[in-house]
């Protein structure tokens, strides 16, 4: 892969319009925080969500996701000025590129 090649498929890295957008997959984090799937083999990734977004707020959790998948910020860094542990930047970040690779899909 290249300096130049998009690390996520994610449409604000792209410019495909096929491609999810960062927005969207925010939304989709969200809602499965709020709405913990049971009994779906990734469960674990929504109720990580809950407590990052309970703990931290909408906004931190929006911002690591963003800077993650657009910005190309490493999961650690991203929590950066954030106030948050990086181990969260780490789940945020692992659970939005899942995420953002099922709406890919």
């Amino acid at each position: 892969m290249s300096d130049g090649d998009a690390l996520y498929d994610v449409r604000e890295r792209t410019g495909n319009p096929d491609h999810a957008s960062v927005d969207e997959v925010v939304e989709l984090v969200f809602e499965r925080a709020q709405n913990p799937r049971e009994d779906h083999q990734d469960a674990h990734f929504d109720a990580a969500m809950a407590t990052a977004v309970d703990r931290y707020g909408t906004e931190p959790v929006r911002t690591v996701i963003r800077r993650v998948l657009v910005d190309h910020y490493p999961f650690r860094t991203a929590t950066t000025d954030l106030e948050m542990r990086n181990i969260d930047g780490i789940r945020i970040g692992t659970t939005a590129g899942w995420f953002l690779e099922e709406l890919n899909e």
